[in-house]
């Protein structure tokens, strides 16, 4: 098949999905298909392509810090005349199915799904009401917890609006609480915060940015993720932390922390937490032609609490969807096609 393969974009997970972009053409190398890998962002977005079976193409490489986004406005600006016209959008039209590699911003919440369905083009992935759903923590929170899954309590809070509001003073003053933006991806600007003190620095940090903040308990029970592929659910990983919270940097260092997979817990734990990933899926509209990976962590009596939905989790080399895969038995090769296979049938 003629692939083209979208990665890179304008989130603080470029550098991510730029690597998740070069591991999936490999792959699909490797299964003979003809691969292009384009970068709607960048000032000549075809990175690499056409490519045939046997070219070779090096593996992407994932910086210990996110980006910086100085770019940003112009790398959006770049990205969305690539998708609405010109060569990259007649790239897209031509190519029989195309391959989002792309993680967060407009990758994920729904803005790169919307404009290649307005143009009738097949993609991988879930649609963009689904992604839209998932990205924004707090609604899709809420939408879980309005089905009847375990979700912690959550507060949501702009530090440009001022004071902070009652219910998250209560929450921080309780603590120690978990503060991550509302809608980002890889734990990028994840704190750990044990104090009204700490709280305030955080948010100073961030106030001129305009980021809305999630504020919710710190968990300290074992962590989990569990995705679905169509209709399979794959394995329980465990990740084994050595610090508190599985930041940026952790999750893209090999050997940061310990994946396990399958994770070392009670079958019938196991299939709990598979269940829970499986009505998350469903529950915020992904679909058997769509997969995701649902994080979970433990509150202190090892219940299961649902973190967030990903859309579109990473496909690098030390990703965690991958390694699900593995654990039910597939190369890497063979979960790429299972990708590309859910969304041309």
């Amino acid at each position: 098949m003629r692939v083209v393969i979208l990665c890179g974009g304008e989130s603080p997970e470029r550098d991510v999905s730029l690597a998740s972009g070069r591991s999936v053409a490999r792959a699909l190398l490797e299964r003979d298909h003809e691969v292009m890998l384009v970068d709607p962002a960048a000032v000549e977005p075809v990175l690499a392509g056409p490519l045939r079976p046997g070219d070779v193409l090096d593996a992407g490489v994932v910086a210990k810090e996110p980006p910086a986004l100085a770019e940003r406005e112009q790398w959006r600006r770049r990205m969305y005349a690539a998708l609405t016209g010109g060569p990259v959008l007649e790239l897209l039209r031509d190519a029989e199915v195309v391959f989002l590699a792309l993680h967060g911003g407009w990758g994920e919440d729904g803005h790169v799904q919307a404009l290649l369905e307005m143009a009738g083009i097949r993609f991988t992935g879930a649609g963009s009401g689904a992604c839209a759903a998932a990205w924004h923590k707090g609604r899709g929170q809420a939408v879980l917890g309005a089905a009847g899954l375990p979700v912690a309590e959550r507060h949501l809070w702009k530090p440009e609006d001022g004071a902070v509001p009652e219910a998250v003073e209560r929450l921080v003053a309780t603590g120690p609480v978990v503060v991550k933006p509302v809608a980002d991806g890889s734990s990028v600007s994840v704190y750990r915060v044990d104090s009204l003190a700490q709280f305030g620095h955080v948010a100073a940090e961030v106030r001129s940015s305009g980021v809305e903040l999630l504020v919710e308990p710190f968990l300290p029970g074992r962590e989990f993720t569990v995705a679905v592929v169509g209709d399979q659910v794959l394995p329980v990983v465990e990740i084994e932390l050595t610090t508190p919270l599985f930041d940026y940097a952790a999750k893209y260092q090999p050997g940061a922390v310990s994946e396990v997979c399958p994770a070392r817990v009670q079958p019938d734990f196991a299939s709990r937490l598979q269940d829970l990933a499986h009505r998350a899926h469903r529950a915020l509209g992904f679909d058997d032609n769509a997969y995701s990976r649902t994080d979970f962590r433990c509150d202190s009596r090892g219940e299961p609490m649902c973190l967030e939905v990903n859309a579109l989790p990473g496909l690098t080399a030390t990703s965690l969807l991958p390694l699900a895969a593995s654990g039910a038995g597939w190369t890497y090769p063979e979960l790429i096609q299972r990708l590309i296979g859910l969304a041309t049938r």
